[in-house]
């Protein structure tokens, strides 16, 4: 069954991201008129600036007052938030805190439908503070008596990832890698894939109230992702699996730099697999979910970057 009459607009919390911009770009092509909400306003929107029907605001959305001017008249509020790295209360305030400020909107305004960004393994008890204010958020959605959607993802691949794309950095500068938990298990799903399964979320009134794991077709230890992605770069190198004192030692040094690539709690999180047995694409989408192999090449290969770099340089011409 069909949901009729939700009102053309939807309030994207962190749309200006990496999901975030596929996922505006894909309503916008639908017709949706969404708004983004950014605290610098400047720079989301000239993330988002080729895309019609878009509106970034400045906005902070732990004021209520803010949010109590940007719900009513949506149809739709969308929450992508989440941080990868942070404190104890870091994590709360992005995760827990604010979802619950938004639910609370969603209740005053009558928004008729809310979809939610979890996590794969998100769980209240988790071993990392990612995944346990995660869970707690999925906890807060859940009792709430808005019309929800929950998604769990497991890592997200795609053009402008940071994680394929942190992978072959790394091995275009260093001679080897060496890489902490090396064993630990994901099932990368392809950005454009987590988009649809939104778009269609608000078409189904039998997505209500329901979680859905987003995975890909096959499961990969992070060694293998790592392997692949300095292959089809052009920059294979050693991958050297750490003990378990190495890698936290690893994670810790890391954790000084700026926007570091690895914490402490990351490696947490890599505690238990990140894998599902859930079939959501084919049976719920009506197609087999992307294999990595079939589109990373487009972004990762040589040629693919040569082309960008020509694209750049002619755009740069034509500028002058």
């Amino acid at each position: 069954m069909t949901l009729q009459a939700i009102r053309p607009r939807v309030l994207l919390i962190g749309g200006s991201g990496f999901i975030g911009r596929a996922l505006t770009a894909r309503l916008c092509r639908d017709g949706y008129e969404v708004t983004v909400p950014a605290r610098d306003r400047e720079r989301a929107r000239a993330r988002l600036l080729t895309l019609p029907g878009v509106t970034v605001v400045q906005a902070d959305l732990f004021d209520g007052a803010t949010l109590d001017g940007l719900v009513p008249e949506q149809g739709v509020v969308i929450n992508l938030v989440g941080i990868l790295q942070g404190t104890q209360k870091q994590f709360e305030h992005a995760h827990v805190t604010l979802t619950q400020r938004i639910l609370a909107a969603c209740e005053r305004h009558d928004v008729q439908r809310y979809l939610h960004m979890s996590a794969l393994g998100a769980e209240p008890n988790g071993p990392s503070m990612y995944l346990r204010s995660k869970g707690q958020a999925e906890e807060l959605v859940a009792q709430s008596p808005v019309a929800w959607t929950i998604f769990r993802p497991s890592v997200v691949f795609g053009a402008e990832d940071r994680f394929l794309n942190l992978f072959a950095q790394l091995q275009r500068i260093a001679p080897m890698v060496p890489l902490a938990c090396a064993r630990a298990r994901f099932q990368p799903v392809w950005v454009q894939d987590v988009v649809e399964a939104f778009v269609a979320a608000l078409q189904h009134r039998d997505w209500i109230r329901q979680r859905f794991d987003l995975v890909g077709p096959k499961v990969y230890s992070l060694a293998e992702l790592v392997h692949y992605a300095g292959r089809i770069s052009g920059h294979s190198r050693a991958v050297i699996p750490l003990p378990g004192w190495a890698g936290q030692l690893q994670a810790t040094l890391m954790a000084l730099m700026p926007n570091p690539p690895m914490s402490r709690d990351n490696l947490k999180s890599m505690q238990i697999d990140n894998v599902s047995s859930q079939p959501f694409a084919p049976v719920r989408l009506g197609f087999e979910p992307t294999a990595l192999e079939s589109v990373a090449p487009a972004w990762l290969s040589p040629q693919a970057r040569k082309g960008r770099y020509a694209a750049w340089r002619s755009g740069a011409r034509h500028k002058r």
